[in-house]
């Protein structure tokens, strides 16, 4: 009989590319993840990896049987949703994954808020911008800016009209000037972000046809939280999502750069691997969060004005 923890661990190995890795995630030693892969394969009759000294991968009978894994474990959490009533009381554990800044400085209090107010429920937040493949990685959802394209996975909508402000730190406007064109960001220090080795100097605005201007500066970080606070500290100019950087503009510790210039659709979404995923706990945090963000981006035409008025 096939052991319903020995198929988690043949996920997890597949996605993770490693019985170790696999096991420090479990809290168990590598001979127990191999001895549960050892076992599914006796059960299967079928070799699932590939082994050798320096690499695991899955055989080609490994990578037609993991779907149907990943089916039986969804199918048996589904059933277990499935009994609990939106009225209930939420229970179980609901795995997060959301982008650095947005995550710590936006989202923190309002999932510890959550939390709180569903005290059986276990939250898992993971905090990153690499890209988390919702399908593969030990998450329920995935909070994600831009446009939701792939027909693959379920997208919620959080904050539709959210989208992309120039900021920069009163007293960097003091020391360096305003910019009062596009053209002048060019010679302006900007803070620029990269994400898995694309460096994002080229920032678009769609006002009349739309127009992107190549950006430069000395500072280049791989975390968005690094871009705000270095534009909190007086670094430079940044181009960021109003969501993270709306606290920020209210409390004046940066001030809106250029505001007739319109920034770039900035959506934030919840993305579900599946509908049936769409469970209880899902449904409330979205209405949680949709409702926050919602409240935050009444403010930014409200700011942008005063901006373009002072």
């Amino acid at each position: 009989m096939i052991r319903l923890e020995d198929l988690h661990l043949f996920l997890r190995s597949a996605a993770l590319g490693s019985f170790s890795q696999a096991a420090r995630e479990a809290d168990l030693l590598p001979g127990q993840v191999s001895a549960a892969i050892q076992r599914l394969e006796r059960e299967l009759d079928i070799r699932l990896f590939a082994r050798s000294t320096r690499s695991l991968r899955l055989t080609e009978e490994g990578e037609r049987y993991l779907p149907y894994a990943q089916e039986a474990l969804q199918t048996l959490r589904e059933g277990r949703e499935g009994l609990r009533s939106d009225d209930a009381e939420l229970a179980g554990t609901l795995q997060v994954a959301a982008p650095s800044d947005l995550g710590r400085n936006v989202l923190l209090p309002w999932l510890s808020e959550f939390r709180r107010a569903n005290p059986r429920l276990d939250l898992r937040l993971l905090v990153s911008d690499q890209v988390t493949d919702v399908f593969r990685d030990p998450v329920d959802i995935a909070i994600r800016y831009g446009r939701m394209d792939d027909a693959s996975f379920i997208a919620l909508p959080l904050a539709p009209d959210n989208r992309r402000v120039l900021v920069a730190s009163p007293d960097y406007l003091r020391r360096h000037g305003a910019p009062q064109t596009a053209d002048e960001l060019k010679r302006h220090d900007c803070l620029i972000y990269q994400l898995q080795g694309r460096v994002y100097d080229k920032w678009f605005f769609p006002a009349d046809g739309g127009r992107t201007i190549q950006v430069g500066g000395p500072l280049v970080t791989d975390d968005g939280d690094v871009v705000r606070r270095w534009a909190v500290a007086g670094e430079g100019i940044a181009y960021k999502s109003w969501l993270d950087v709306g606290a920020d503009v209210r409390a004046r510790r940066l001030s809106i750069v250029l505001p007739q210039l319109r920034g770039e659709a900035a959506q934030l979404h919840m993305v579900c691997p599946h509908r049936r995923q769409y469970s209880p706990a899902v449904r409330q945090l979205q209405a949680l969060l949709a409702a926050r963000c919602a409240a935050l981006n009444e403010d930014l035409e409200r700011e942008i004005n005063q901006a373009g008025g002072a």
